[in-house]
């Protein structure tokens, strides 16, 4: 079974970095993503998926207060490059929150937490298969992320 998500990220790099994490893993499947946290309220209403990639800052609304409008958020995993509201976003039931640029074995580290909160593990099915064939490194430079190939 796949675990279904967005991505709702302001930088396009940010939504890149995320992807390229998940095509190497299987069992997870990106439906949509998007640049502000609007159009993912609205894509929300008419699509159930597992679990948000939110950043919280960004313009307009932000990742925190976006998922306080949500009734019934799926899973949540906060990614972004402030420290200072991992409190908040735990208080809020995040499932994990990642800092900025995101290094797979952290995100890996995110999903398996993800994994065991919606999955029962006592089946012996554990559907985390690593592809590590693409390999890229993300650093920081005036806070913004480089790729580097």
């Amino acid at each position: 079974m796949n675990l279904t998500c967005f991505i709702i990220d302001d930088e396009p790099l940010a939504i890149e970095v995320i992807e390229n994490h998940i095509s190497k893993i299987d069992g997870l499947d990106v439906r949509a993503t998007f640049q502000n946290a609007v159009k993912a309220f609205q894509a929300l209403r008419d699509t159930k998926v597992d679990l948000l990639f939110l950043d919280i800052q960004m313009p307009r609304l932000t990742g925190i207060e976006f998922l306080k409008t949500l009734k019934n958020p799926p899973k949540v995993i906060f990614t972004t490059a402030y420290r200072e509201y991992a409190l908040e976003g735990f208080e809020l039931d995040v499932v994990d929150y990642l800092l900025k640029p995101i290094s797979f074995d952290r995100f890996l580290k995110a999903i398996d937490k993800v994994w065991d909160s919606v999955h029962d593990h006592t089946s012996g099915s554990y559907p985390l298969d690593v592809n590590l064939e693409q390999q890229y490194v993300f650093v920081t430079s005036e806070k913004k992320n480089i790729k580097i190939c």
